[in-house]
């Protein structure tokens, strides 16, 4: 199976050496529940900011989850889809119903780990110099998780308190775990 994409000829996931196989299906478990964070957000949040940036988010979020789709075959993908859901719906309603500026501090802390979480991969497919049409299509996912960090931190207060750091620091521990056993299962 050989996934097209803007980016080219993505190789048969069942190809790649397991511990890629096990990032991607961390890919698509993140993915999943960055749909579900927005998905939570606008229902539960009446902002029209935060709507507007949601809906945006959304769009970019559902092409992602997309990608991950159409190139892994549903064996290949994590058995807690329905947690990751879940927990990713919950994540947002919270967010929207403690307010703006909360949902903002989630989507910087939640894009701070991807951007990270993607970073670790291309760093490993750069040093080991194989394929380059992974590492394209993980680096396109990056640099829309990196705007879209940047793009909430631009719209948050510009101090923020030992709750919002707690919060953050929360996501971060949360998001961390999620990847481990996503990975796994």
């Amino acid at each position: 199976m050989t996934s097209h994409t803007a980016i080219g000829v993505l190789p048969d996931p069942q190809t790649l050496p397991h511990w890629l196989q096990a990032e991607l299906r961390s890919d698509h478990a993140g993915e999943t529940g960055a749909v579900w964070i927005y998905r939570g957000i606008l229902q539960c949040s009446a902002d029209t900011e935060v709507r507007e940036f949601s809906v945006t988010h959304l769009e970019t979020e559902h092409g992602h989850l997309a990608l991950f789709e159409q190139w892994l075959p549903p064996a290949m993908t994590s058995f807690l889809l329905p947690a990751w859901r879940l927990s990713g719906w919950a994540l947002g309603a919270i967010a929207a119903l403690a307010g703006p500026r909360c949902v903002f501090a989630t989507i910087e802390a939640v894009e701070t780990f991807v951007v990270s979480h993607y970073q670790q991969q291309l760093s490993r497919l750069h040093a080991e110099g194989r394929y380059p049409a992974v590492s394209l299509a993980l680096e396109r996912c990056m640099r829309d998780e990196d705007d879209h960090r940047a793009e909430a931190l631009a719209r948050q207060a510009r101090s923020s308190g030992p709750l919002i750091r707690g919060w953050q620091a929360l996501i971060g521990l949360g998001s961390d775990l999620a990847v481990r056993v996503a990975r796994r299962l």
